[in-house]
C-alpha cells in the first residue's frame, strides 16, 4: 500500500512538472513581441497582447505546419514553433490571452 501511494506521488509530481508553463514559454517570444505583447515583431505584425487563446492556437499550429506567413514573418515563426509540442502550444496560447 505504502509503495502504492509514494509511486501515485511521484508520477503527480513528474506529471505536474512537465505541463506547460505559459508564462516562461513566452520569454522566447518577448524579443519580437515584447515583454507584454504589446509591440509590433519587427514593426511589421500587430500587437498578440489579449489575442484570444482559441487564435493563437490555430496560428501557432499554421505557422508550424509551414501554412501560415502573415506579415511575411512566417519562416521566423516556423522556427519558433516547431520546438512547441502540442501543449506548450495551449499553455502559450492562455498566456497570451492575459497580457493587457
Amino acid at each position: 500500500m505504502r509503495k502504492t501511494v509514494v509511486t501515485l506521488s511521484l508520477m503527480i509530481t513528474c506529471s505536474t512538472a512537465l505541463i506547460a508553463d505559459g508564462k516562461t514559454l513566452y520569454k522566447n517570444c518577448a524579443g519580437c513581441h515584447g515583454e507584454n505583447g504589446q509591440t509590433k515583431a519587427l514593426h511589421l505584425s500587430k500587437a498578440i497582447a489579449g489575442q484570444s487563446a482559441s487564435k493563437t492556437v490555430k496560428e501557432l499550429n499554421a505557422y508550424k505546419k509551414g501554412q501560415l506567413n502573415a506579415y511575411g514573418l512566417g519562416n521566423i515563426m516556423k522556427t519558433q514553433a516547431e520546438t512547441l509540442s502540442d501543449s506548450d502550444i495551449k499553455a502559450l496560447a492562455k498566456y497570451i490571452e492575459t497580457l493587457k
